[in-house]
């Protein structure tokens, strides 16, 4: 175990990048957060004749996943002191490096253990783009990449009853076994799923959306993300409707989901691409007299909604 006193973070990020390319798991001693509520990072607090540098239990978080770590549960060492175990996480344990011949979304995938509602990094910005569009007074809903329907669940979980059966309900995924999944969970009568190709969509027939939502999957490699974001815009919402876009900046490892998406070429996060995303459907949705909302961390969520223009 290493203590920490008055060392710099600079110094303990240095420590344990260098320990744990070794060691499975560190072991750290330092201030009590409990203690120093209140205070920043860095500030300095002198107890009984010793100082310290406090850290927030938010900071010490932080630490472990910029370090791929899981923060296990912090132990007390002394009056002022508790130790803090960071454990390394399985990086081969993802969805994102599924073999070629299994069906990566699919409910045998790794994929399908993840539960992004509850995960209050994703669950708080989709909610506050929910209500930003006033999805109660939608009619017709469609969802692209809705694997096996957690996005609608989230709306079936807050809307009145009476309300939600009032919804129209359409989801779209490639998954065959995920949209058999969805299927089952809503079997109200409001909604219906398609194991379909989003690259060929006016086949299906499907008309004009009050509200359209996609979230991690315009920027999927099999589809082509500007012609296809433009085709929605244009053929498939009403006059009056809004859109929802949900860009990942994040990844899914050893139960965690990890701050930063990885970029082809790069070792470590690099959001060019990401932010040239996002900006493209935020100028092109100004253009065609969308107001425009960005929210959220590890999910960015790219609201718009229509600007009702009242001519005195």
């Amino acid at each position: 175990m290493k203590t920490f006193t008055t060392e710099s973070m600079t110094d303990i990020l240095s420590w344990a990048q260098e320990t744990l390319k070794e060691a499975e798991t560190i072991t750290i001693e330092v201030l009590n957060p409990d203690i120093g509520r209140g205070h920043y990072a860095g500030e300095t607090l002198t107890i009984n004749g010793s100082n310290y540098l406090y850290r927030s239990y938010k900071g010490w978080s932080d630490l472990g996943e910029l370090l791929f770590c899981r923060m296990l549960t912090p132990k007390p060492i002394s009056e002022n002191t508790i130790a803090i175990t960071y454990e390394k996480l399985d990086l081969s344990d993802s969805f994102h490096h599924c073999d070629a011949q299994e069906e990566k979304y699919g409910i045998t995938s790794r994929f399908a253990a993840i539960h992004k509602n509850e995960e209050p990094a994703f669950l708080s910005p989709y909610l506050r783009a929910l209500r930003n569009v006033k999805i109660g007074e939608k009619k017709r809903v469609l969802n692209l990449g809705i694997n096996t329907g957690d996005e609608f669940d989230l709306i079936r979980q807050i809307l009145p009853r009476e309300e939600y059966l009032s919804l129209e309900l359409i989801g779209i995924d490639h998954s065959e076994s995920a949209i058999s999944v969805a299927r089952e969970r809503f079997d109200e009568g409001n909604a219906t799923f398609y194991a379909h190709d989003i690259n060929d969509l006016d086949s299906l027939g499907l008309g004009k959306f009050d509200l359209i939502i996609t979230i991690g999957t315009l920027q999927s490699s099999g589809l082509e993300f500007k012609p296809l974001f433009m085709s929605l815009v244009q053929n498939y919402l009403s006059t009056d409707g809004a859109i929802i876009l949900g860009f990942p900046n994040c990844r899914w490892m050893g139960g965690e989901m990890i701050y930063g998406a990885k970029a082809p070429n790069y070792p470590y996060s690099e959001m060019s691409i990401l932010v040239k995303d996002i900006y493209y459907c935020k100028k092109y949705l100004q253009q065609k007299k969308f107001r425009v909302t960005l929210t959220g961390k590890d999910y960015l969520f790219l609201t718009g909604t229509k600007i009702n223009l009242i001519h005195s």
